[in-house]
């Protein structure tokens, strides 16, 4: 047998070798298990979801959220502040394992990522001082609108707003309510929870709501087709739901229980 014969052979039978062998699959809910790290992307300037304390530790219902999470699968935690242009890129390109960032579900992301079951209540709408008579997406023409470039109420304002709305998006949220309070925009289109901090900490001229772009809930973002690590979550969230801790996570940041029909 010649020498070229021999080396084909064996190329063909390390072939037939890999063939036989199983590919290895990414099973991101092992991958933490084994480095006992859970990596979550979380809001740092949207309160109550997520903000810098006084103490000038993360808080907030999202940083709870990832705690628990961590907990009960049995490994440290790992906190990647984010603004909502970056969240869904860091979960597709492994910087993260979960996204605990107040994310909306939409059919665009759920292209793009897997979702959870909701663990928190969430709907936005367009506010604006009393003055500012309001009441329907058509009321927005000639009007100033602020909102946070990429996050959902940047996608559901340009959706329902007639061509003359003024849309002015910012890098991120607190970008966005001091733009508000220093009378740079008219409206601004946010979430019921900010909107109510904002109301407590600014009484002279609190944000009411004038009309809802979406009622929506919060939802832990997960890498496409991570079967397993989708299932552990969402049992995490039935558990919690079940024994009230959500509803206690609800009470303490959000000021309101559960809704019925959650």
């Amino acid at each position: 047998m010649t020498l070229f014969c021999r080396c084909l052979l064996s190329v063909v039978f390390a072939g037939v070798a890999c063939a036989a062998m199983p590919f290895a699959n990414a099973d991101g809910l092992s991958d933490i298990t084994d480095r006992g790290v859970l990596r979550v992307a979380v809001p740092q300037d949207f309160p109550p979801f997520g903000s810098v304390g006084p103490d000038m530790k993360p808080r907030g219902l999202d940083i709870d959220m990832a705690q628990l999470i961590a907990d009960k699968l049995g490994v440290k935690l790992a906190l990647t502040p984010v603004g909502s242009p970056n969240r869904i890129p860091f979960l597709t390109t492994g910087k993260v394992d979960l996204v605990i960032s107040s994310l909306g579900k939409t059919p665009e992301r759920e292209e793009v990522i897997g979702f959870s079951s909701k663990y928190a209540p969430f709907y936005m709408g367009i506010y604006g001082p009393k003055e500012v008579e309001v009441s329907k997406p058509a009321d927005l023409d000639g009007k100033s609108v602020g909102l946070t470039r990429g996050a959902l109420e940047d996608i559901e304002t340009s959706r329902v707003a007639p061509p003359g709305t003024k849309i002015k998006r910012f890098e991120d949220n607190n970008t966005t309510i001091a733009a508000f309070l220093a009378n740079q925009v008219e409206l601004i289109a946010s979430g019921n929870s900010t909107m109510a901090v904002i109301a407590e900490k600014n009484p002279h001229r609190p944000p009411l709501l004038k009309f809802k772009l979406k009622d929506s809930g919060c939802y832990v973002g997960i890498a496409k087709d991570e079967t397993a690590l989708k299932e552990k979550i969402n049992a995490i969230i039935a558990s919690a739901k079940a024994d009230g801790t959500l509803n206690k996570l609800s009470e303490q940041w959000l000021k309101e229980t559960l809704p019925a029909d959650f």
